[in-house]
């Protein structure tokens, strides 16, 4: 075995730990936090794949900006943990279904004469992971990728409409009447008399 092999099973021991945690763990926030742990170990399982853009993705975009997200959500709402908890045998029998079908997919998938053909190449210094996966996705997976991007603004679309719900109360200002606003619409000049003061007793007029 080489030194990427054992740097292999390490991540891969510490990714199984940090994936059996997000689901075990009783705090949601340090579920979450098991999360992000989980998410940097695939990132140094994909940098050993020689997959950088795909690492440093992860770890810009789940962790940087998704995974804060999470924490900033868990910890403003106010969860009920013995609410959650108290369903939680009733859902084991699903949990265990849903499971057992996603470990069979995945042994289908990688599993056999399948997994030989998914071990790791060497390339030359040449190589540009970035390149070689841009030509993947708009050849021969360009259709898969057009449907994703189309689920995800839909999905964009469907979380400003829930947002921008109209209120009764609400005070709104259009953007636009902002911008189209000119200085004679704000400001009026007046011209006014100067009024003098009447000199206080004792005073000089």
């Amino acid at each position: 075995m080489i030194f990427q092999d054992y740097v292999f099973y390490v991540l891969a021991a510490i990714l199984v730990f940090a994936g059996l945690r997000v689901i075990t763990a009783r705090n949601p926030v340090h579920a979450a936090l098991y999360l992000v742990l989980a998410f940097f170990t695939a990132a140094g399982i994909w940098l050993l794949l020689e997959a950088e853009f795909l690492a440093i993705a992860l770890v810009m975009v789940y962790v940087g900006a998704v995974m804060v997200l999470f924490l900033f959500v868990v910890m403003m709402l106010d969860i009920n943990l013995e609410q959650l908890r108290s369903n939680f045998r009733a859902a084991i029998a699903p949990a265990l279904i849903v499971g057992g079908l996603i470990f069979a997919e995945m042994v289908m998938i990688l599993g056999g004469k399948k997994f030989g053909e998914l071990t790791p190449t060497v390339h030359g210094a040449d190589y540009s992971n970035t390149a070689a996966l841009g030509e993947l996705l708009y050849t021969d997976y360009v259709l898969p990728f057009e449907i994703a991007a189309v689920v995800l603004l839909v999905a964009i679309v469907a979380a400003i409409a829930l947002t921008l719900r109209r209120r009764a109360n609400a005070k709104r200002i259009d953007p636009a009447d902002q911008i189209r606003v000119k200085r004679a619409d704000r400001i009026r000049m007046v011209n006014m008399p100067v009024e003098k003061d009447a000199p206080a007793e004792g005073e000089p007029t």
